[in-house]
């Protein structure tokens, strides 16, 4: 019955709509649904599979689906990168549909008014890819990770390499043309400002969905400068991050600073250590780097080998892990860069004040821990435009007094899918290890780095206002607020919901 009800939709499109339909009988189906799942710990036999993946070519497709959906009772699950980290793009405890976005990805540039249009189902890599085609000084804000999509990566803030120079993704968006669950198409000037102000930071997902944004591209100098450095606990990275707390948000705009801490094998007695690595990006030279790094932070003892520099394009590459490859993996959707493992479990964490050297010594006791030979901590230096830029002008919250994030990650293979408790145990255990050291009233999460256990909605997306403020003041602090009554007005009856979307509250 949906399927007929998706061909009865446009009858004039009824061939066009059937190209695009997968099910359980197709024999393409299982392949769609793998192709861009980035966390296997949701790719098990026991994990709940859509009764249809729509892939929709155009705009009709899009209104056709969400119109079906209503009609039978189903919920819908949006994918592009298929990075989500609870899998809330593709998974879901009830009966639903995945739109899949995949060939939703054209990328028009306009290198004069620096501007783009981006769709939804485009992924990082391809959008960096476009724009470096028409101008090498030009590009968008997006992630690290090349195969990352880029409308929940744009919807959920999305932070990356220029951050601290421009602000996040979010806040460099034009204009967007979206979907809302009447089926309407609606751009900036049509869906009013304050739906404008919740997609871009309240994940576009809990109130329709977005086709494609306009976004404004940023400069970026011929020359990037890249240095990293690692060091064990036996070379002191007790003491350099605990330094870096108070070096790294303090530098100049132009600075990407980021600390990657796991374990190794270390080089003197090879027993496991903790080994901390150091890195920073900088847009320009390192004539300029390496006097701004003796000056502020000399106890890393950096010397002009560690300094390497590049294009902006070649810094993605290194920084995503796809060194000796040409700019075109930047285009492969399909490639899985696993940096540790498949399957995961993330958290996060914000900082407002240093931590002692002897909470971090805490810590590696826990990273050395057998749960944690796949595990990582990156933590990332805000400061610089982050700090100018108000809490309220998007729902993305954490500015002004952020020192730095934390994300926590830990792995592991796939044959360990049927018992990852063991895992997800862990990765709690370190968590609430940090709560007296983090941020407070609220403990501030990443909406990106999606977390159900701070809170949840029922399976089908329905919770009470006060219910939902459990996560939502997490990922929001008080835009959640102004994030529910947008809701009401937007999708009163909460048709786009999932474990953690937003509740409608009526005034």
């Amino acid at each position: 019955n949906f399927l007929d009800c998706l061909s009865s939709y446009h009858p004039q499109e009824s061939s066009s709509i059937s190209k695009v339909i997968y099910t359980e009988t197709n024999s393409s189906y299982s392949e769609i649904l793998e192709s861009s799942i980035q966390n296997y710990r949701f790719f098990t036999t026991n994990t709940p599979k859509p009764l249809v993946i729509v892939t929709p070519l155009n705009n009709s497709h899009v209104q056709a689906t969400i119109h079906c959906s209503k009609k039978h009772g189903l919920q819908i699950r949006i994918r592009s990168g298929g990075h989500n980290f609870e899998g809330l793009s593709y998974v879901s405890q009830v009966p639903f549909v995945v739109i899949d976005l995949v060939h939703f990805r054209s990328i028009d540039v306009d290198v004069e008014n620096e501007e783009a249009w981006i769709q939804s189902g485009a992924i990082t890599g391809e959008v960096y890819y476009r724009i470096n085609e028409r101008s090498t000084n030009l590009t968008f804000l997006g992630a690290v990770g090349h195969t990352v999509g880029i409308s929940g990566f744009i919807s959920g803030g999305g932070y990356g390499l220029l951050f601290r120079k421009y602000g996040l993704a979010a806040d460099n968006v034009i204009d967007a043309m979206f979907v809302d669950a009447n089926g309407r198409v609606l751009d900036r000037k049509l869906m009013g400002e304050d739906l404008f102000w919740a997609i871009r930071g309240g994940r576009g997902g809990s109130f329709g969905i977005v086709l494609s944004w306009k976004v404004k591209l940023v400069h970026v100098p011929s020359t990037v400068t890249v240095a990293a450095i690692r060091r064990t606990l036996e070379q002191n990275a007790t003491q350099l991050l605990h330094r870096w707390q108070y070096v790294a948000p303090n530098l100049p705009n132009d600075v990407y600073s980021v600390v990657s801490i796991s374990t190794t094998n270390s080089t003197e007695n090879g027993e496991r250590t903790v080994v901390a690595t150091f890195v920073s990006v900088f847009q320009g030279g390192a004539n300029e780097l390496i006097p701004l790094m003796q000056e502020r932070f000399p106890e890393l003892g950096l010397v002009r080998e560690d300094y390497i520099e590049m294009t902006w394009i070649e810094s993605i590459l290194l920084l995503t892990g796809l060194t000796n490859q040409t700019s075109e993996v930047l285009l492969d959707r399909s490639y899985k860069n696993f940096f540790l493992s498949p399957s995961f479990k993330g958290k996060s964490d914000y900082m407002r004040k240093p931590m002692p050297e002897i909470v971090i010594q805490g810590l590696w006791s826990r990273l050395l821990e057998d749960e944690a030979r796949i595990s990582t901590l990156n933590i990332i230096a805000y400061g610089g435009k982050m700090d100018e830029i108000p809490e309220t002008e998007t729902p993305f919250p954490h500015r002004k007094g952020t020192l730095y994030k934390i994300s926590y990650y830990v792995g592991w293979q796939e044959d360990d899918n049927s018992n990852p408790q063991r895992y997800i145990s862990w990765i709690r255990k370190v968590y609430k290890y940090m709560g007296p050291f983090v941020s407070k009233y609220p403990r501030e999460a990443y909406l990106n780095y999606r977390d159900l256990d701070i809170g949840r909605n029922n399976n089908e997306g329905k919770a009470s206002y006060k219910q939902a403020s459990v996560w939502g003041r997490k990922y929001f602090k008080e835009n959640f607020n102004q994030l529910t009554y947008v809701k009401a007005k937007i999708d009163p009856e909460n048709f786009f919901g999932h474990e953690q979307s937003i509740p409608p509250r009526f005034h």
